[in-house]
């Protein structure tokens, strides 16, 4: 590899290197969202969001869809997820976060419904989750997690 090579991966790298960013791509890993779809499921101002997703597109890490009047980004190529996987397997095994799921077991992972926004969510790919009344909750952004804990009764259904 020669110096551009590293430079090309040092700018990728940094686009990265934002923990709300870094919620971005994983929100957008299984779907395409609009800004405002983003802005209800991360609780980030629209401002912050334009601007952190304007750094990703630079980086040709989500592209931009438009529908109409609506524009929605998407990840730009399915290696972002995998890059993604790969650095929390590293996190994993330096038992700096726990794992999502033991990947031995031939068990198929059910898929889970954010209980705030009805995201589809994989447990083992969920970006915060909650015990409330002995019951684990798993959220997509960080703004569907806080707006669970302002008032957990309006996302339980009644047993």
């Amino acid at each position: 590899m020669s110096l551009k090579h590293f430079q090309l991966h040092s700018r990728l790298l940094k686009a990265l290197a934002n923990p709300k960013r870094l919620e971005i791509v994983q929100l957008l890993r299984n779907d395409c969202l609009t800004v405002g779809e983003i802005e209800r499921m991360t609780g980030l101002n629209q401002a912050d969001i334009s601007q952190n997703l304007q750094i990703l597109r630079q980086e040709n890490l989500v592209v931009a869809k438009r529908e109409g009047k609506e524009i929605s980004y998407c990840l730009a190529h399915p290696n972002i997820i995998k890059a993604f996987d790969a650095i929390h397997a590293i996190l994993v095994d330096r038992k700096k976060i726990k794992p999502g799921h033991n990947k031995r077991s031939r068990v198929p992972i059910p898929t889970i419904i954010d209980p705030v926004c009805g995201m589809r969510v994989l447990p083992q790919q969920a970006a915060f989750l909650h015990r409330y009344k002995r019951t684990t909750y798993y959220f997509c952004a960080s703004g569907c997690q806080k707006n669970f804990k302002k008032n957990p009764e309006k996302y339980v259904p009644n047993n």
